[in-house]
């Protein structure tokens, strides 16, 4: 019984390690409720919450109609998702068990099946909060149709993927620096309310105020995924190129960074550098 278990195959390695990356996913759901249910509810009605909350304001601002022709609902769905996607994974990267948490405690987990775990719950949540709305504003409000759906889909999956490497970044940089990347961080998913353009489309701007926007990865995954998502609409100030050459960058940098950091990092390491 006190024998450490080993694979003898590479197969077998590959099948426990998504074992267990399975586990943990299921685990970071069904951490924050006992219910897994009720955490699935709560992720939907923080969505509802936030498209509500902006229809409201467009409504209160006597702007009813889209600045894109089309469905206006699913004009301000097309902005919250995206934004609530990356926000949620940047998070949840960067909270993440680390070396010295006592969950590695157990042998066969490691730091990268805690952030692989934590990424896909959080991509998982808002998944099932997007399909919801989206089949809720289709049976009560109105049809809702996308152009190019697949493409839409892949798109979304890019800001969550996006957000996953920028959480990275920050969550390799926490150990030398804690407080102020906790407020660095927190300072970017705040300005991502602005600057994300889920409100207004890049086309309507003036060159003066782009580069206010441009610099935000998702920004140009907003902006792109209307585009696919209405045949009224094609996107000139934006490009998906970006976003993509971002979030490689970040995932080799906080690859290799966290990498790094494993070799040092201990129980003491944030009292010593607050």
């Amino acid at each position: 019984m006190f024998e450490q278990r080993q694979t003898r195959t590479m197969g077998g390695a590959a099948l426990t390690t998504l074992a267990l990356i399975y586990h943990m996913t299921v685990y970071k759901i069904r951490k924050g409720d006992r219910n897994a249910v009720f955490g699935l509810a709560m992720s939907v009605v923080k969505s509802l919450l936030m498209v509500a909350i902006l229809y409201l304001m467009f409504y209160f601002l006597q702007m009813r109609s889209s600045p894109i022709r089309g469905n206006f609902i699913l004009y301000i769905m097309s902005g919250i998702f995206l934004f609530l996607t990356q926000n949620k994974a940047m998070g949840a990267v960067l909270g993440a068990d680390g070396p010295v948490s006592p969950l590695m405690k157990h042998g066969p987990l490691n730091p990268s099946i805690a952030i692989v775990s934590s990424a896909l719950a959080a991509l998982f949540q808002q998944t099932f909060a997007c399909l919801t709305l989206l089949l809720l504003t289709h049976a009560l409000i109105e049809p809702v149709k996308l152009e190019y759906p697949f493409i839409c889909l892949g798109i979304f999956l890019l800001a969550w993927f996006t957000g996953c490497c920028i959480g990275l970044m920050f969550r390799a940089a926490k150990p030398w620096w804690p407080g102020g990347i906790t407020i660095i961080s927190q300072f970017y998913m705040r300005a991502n309310m602005f600057t994300s353009g889920k409100i207004f489309v890049a086309n309507a701007l003036p060159s003066t105020m782009l580069p206010l926007f441009t610099w935000n990865p998702l920004f140009h995954t907003i902006d792109q995924a209307r585009g696919f998502a209405f045949v009224n609409y094609t996107p000139r100030n934006s490009d998906l190129l970006y976003p993509i050459s971002v979030a490689l960058t970040f995932l080799m940098i906080g690859l290799v960074w966290d990498f790094v950091n494993r070799h040092y990092i201990s129980l003491s390491w944030s009292i010593r550098r607050l």
